[in-house]
């Protein structure tokens, strides 16, 4: 009855080492999966920071780049702006040298139609003034 005891005690060790030797592997299994599985999402995050990194640091150049051009087209508006305030204070210089030389070329005129004998033009003493024959001022303009 001993023997036979003793036969049945070795033989539920035998079997509590087996299930003991298959929940270790089964745990070893499960831990090895969920690393595996684990690893696979930090690798694809670190992937996906790294292609984040790269993109921001494009973005950043593109940025400095598109900012020196903004700065060069200010620069080129600012001369073009400056031109074209230039041809109009051009413009109102042209026009007040053209209204100049109307007033000169009429008072020329004016003289020389004056001087001339036959012209038609009186020259009145008494006002110290000469008008044209019609008694009306003549203006050229």
């Amino acid at each position: 009855m001993v023997k036979e005891h003793q036969a049945k005690q070795q033989a539920r060790k035998d079997e509590v080492e087996i299930k003991r030797q298959q929940a270790l592997s089964a745990a070893t299994n499960l831990t090895s999966h969920l690393v595996d599985h684990l690893n696979e999402g930090v690798a694809q995050a670190y992937l996906n920071q790294r292609k984040l990194d790269a993109e921001a640091k494009q973005l950043q150049t593109n940025i400095t780049q598109f900012s020196k051009s903004a700065t060069q087209w200010m620069t080129l508006m600012e001369g073009v702006n400056k031109a074209v305030n230039e041809l109009g204070d051009l413009s109102n210089w042209s026009r007040a040298i053209e209204s100049d030389m109307r007033t000169i070329s009429s008072a020329l005129e004016y003289a020389y139609k004056v001087g001339v004998p036959g012209s038609g033009v009186n020259v009145s003493s008494s006002s110290g003034s000469a008008s044209p024959a019609g008694g009306s001022s003549q203006n050229p303009s």
